[in-house]
């Protein structure tokens, strides 16, 4: 099946504000903060946002910019600054008075945080923030995975010390097994999706995704502005983070934000048809593990149902071209490495570029700036080297 597009009736006009469109969802001082807070983290460095010329040429559009999360902490994803900065801002609160992050890293509290638990259901990247966070931070972590996550993405959390809980079905069967649990032995959930009652922490998941567009807006060359912006969608966190932040630093000269998912798993894209939260039920047995969603997060959708200029799915050969075109390299564009989820906002570029009524729909042409994040590198190296024909290693050799 090829591509398909929605495009959103009820995006906001230009002179909207955030705040007036969707409002307690994201806002500049939580951004500030957590750009504060990751930025003093041990090993932190900014990711590379890569030029990708030869690429936008043969897809005839201006510029395409890389933002590449594989070196993220070493985690090869950009959760890394969503989840474990959820976990921190979590130990913070607990712990009370002004315990700084200084202090968390130094095992001041270690009697105490070693007795607090958090739990998450996940696809893979942002269960290892979350293990990784907990470790980084002193206290332990509970993390819940589904049948579709491969035993390589389990291992790679596992690493950092976490229990692995695996539910013998789909994402949102974990999720609602983690809360359970989690409401039966006292555990805090961190989670990157909200429900009724449950809005803070994903806020600072999203909050913490700020730092990648922080990057961004220093890393663009001058003069340099971004006419579109496709972005891949699980739950819905990362978008609205880009699309908030967007929102915030550009007001009306924000760029066109396109949502993709995979066909199988296409929530958001099920929503915009219906125009409110629908969700798609099945398997979800997408390639694009990491996009497996059934259910949008609804506080993420309050942003996303008014900053999204439209709403595509892909199907998942589109991830693997868009995985493959990334290791080859075009012309002088550096060779990268893209995981299968990670790549979602390039599949859906690609696609739409190569399709005359596409581009057309979505308003793409030479002149078209387009910034897409490349949200993980090879989480999963085996299944990523059966994908492109060869390993990460031979990729980033080359």
């Amino acid at each position: 099946m090829p591509a398909q597009i929605f495009v959103n009736p009820r995006l906001s006009p230009a002179e909207d504000s955030l705040e007036r469109a969707a409002p307690g969802v994201v806002d500049a001082a939580g951004f500030a903060r957590a750009c504060a807070e990751i930025k003093a983290w041990p090993g932190y460095q900014p990711t590379s946002l890569r030029c990708l010329d030869g690429l936008a040429e043969k897809l005839g559009v201006g510029r395409i910019f890389y933002k590449d999360e594989s070196t993220r902490f070493g985690l090869g994803a950009f959760k890394a600054v969503g989840g474990a900065y959820a976990v921190l801002r979590h130990l913070q609160d607990r712990l009370g008075g002004d315990v700084t992050l200084a202090d968390l890293l130094a095992g001041k509290y270690r009697d105490r945080t070693k007795d607090i638990t958090v739990s998450t259901a996940t696809d893979g990247n942002h269960g290892k923030s979350v293990a990784w966070g907990a470790k980084l931070f002193g206290c332990r972590a509970v993390i819940y995975i589904h049948a579709g996550v491969s035993v390589g993405r389990e291992s790679a959390i596992a690493a950092f010390g976490a229990e692995m809980r695996r539910i013998p079905d789909n994402y949102d069967a974990s999720v609602r097994a983690c809360a359970a649990d989690a409401a039966k032995n006292g555990w805090q959930v961190i989670s990157d999706t909200t429900w009724d009652g449950y809005q803070e922490i994903p806020r600072h998941v999203m909050h913490g995704y700020g730092v990648m567009m922080d990057e961004v807006m220093a890393q663009l060359p001058a003069h340099e502005d971004v006419t579109h912006v496709f972005i891949q969608a699980g739950v819905g966190g990362l978008p609205a983070a880009v699309a908030g932040y967007l929102w915030l630093e550009l007001d009306a000269l924000r760029p066109k934000i396109v949502v993709v998912e995979p066909e199988k798993a296409a929530c958001h894209f099920v929503s915009a048809q219906a125009g409110k939260p629908t969700a798609v039920t099945g398997k979800l047995d997408t390639l694009m593990a990491g996009l497996a969603c059934g259910e949008v997060s609804p506080l993420a959708w309050t942003l996303l149902d008014k900053a999204s200029f439209a709403f595509m799915t892909v199907p998942d050969d589109a991830a693997v071209f868009a995985m493959k075109a990334l290791a080859a390299g075009n012309g002088a564009d550096a060779k990268v490495v893209g995981g299968e989820a990670g790549v979602g906002g390039l599949a859906g570029l690609i696609a739409a570029a190569v399709d005359p009524a596409a581009r057309a729909t979505l308003l793409l042409n030479r002149n078209s700036k387009v910034l897409v994040i490349g949200s993980e590198g090879a989480t999963d190296p085996v299944l990523y080297a059966r994908l492109v024909g060869q390993t990460p290693e031979e990729v980033m050799a080359a």
